[in-house]
């Protein structure tokens, strides 16, 4: 029975792969798709993360996403030291199966080497920070932090809708267990010194 049933799904892959109508990213190699993959394959949807080999999509964003992400890059962009530069949804190289698109990174400024870039790569990372989504809450809230930790980011924030405010988790990354620790809660305001100077007043996404 079990024989039969992997003739079948290999010969259902083969009928699939072999359709012209579909999309060459449809049906995923046996060992899953690579971070270099992304950059080559055609008609990929905006946004697209690879996680774990597969690949994910992105649902149409809803508007606290869009206007948290816009008050947090403003507000860092505004106390950011000249080493470092800030971006908005550019994905992350972690490893040969693992390129997630964060919602803002903060990156050392030589890491820019022209304006064609698609990627950076996790040891350029100084900061990277997820909203939480309805679609994604597995994967903001577990996959991607462990990912992150993994790959030796250093800072790590997450953000929470609450009644139509932002509530901003940071963590930072424990050395000894490479994982992260949570250092604090944030609700009206954001200010931390760690990694860098930063003053953001939350309840501004009320007038935004």
């Amino acid at each position: 029975m079990v024989a039969s049933v992997g003739a079948m799904t290999a010969e259902v892959r083969s009928e699939i792969m072999t359709d012209p109508q579909l999309p060459g990213w449809a049906v995923p190699p046996p060992e899953g798709f690579t971070a270099d993959d992304l950059d080559h394959l055609a008609d990929l949807p905006a946004h697209t993360e690879l996680i774990d080999g597969s690949l994910v999509f992105v649902s149409p964003q809803q508007d606290f996403h869009s206007v948290i992400v816009d008050l947090l890059v403003t507000g860092i962009r505004r106390s950011l030291p000249k080493a470092f530069r800030v971006r908005r949804q550019m994905s992350v190289v972690l490893g040969p199966r693992q390129r997630p698109e964060p919602d803002v990174v903060v990156l050392r400024a030589e890491a820019l080497t022209g304006p064609d870039v698609t990627a950076y790569q996790a040891d350029d990372v100084v900061l990277a920070v997820e909203v939480v989504s309805p679609d994604s809450e597995t994967r903001d809230r577990e996959r991607k932090p462990q990912l992150y930790a993994a790959a030796g980011i250093r800072h790590f924030w997450r953000i929470e809708q609450n009644g139509g405010r932002a509530t901003v988790y940071v963590y930072e990354l424990d050395p000894a267990t490479k994982a992260y620790a949570l250092t604090g809660i944030h609700h009206d305001k954001l200010q931390l010194s760690v990694p860098f100077e930063i003053d953001v007043d939350l309840t501004e996404i009320e007038r935004l």
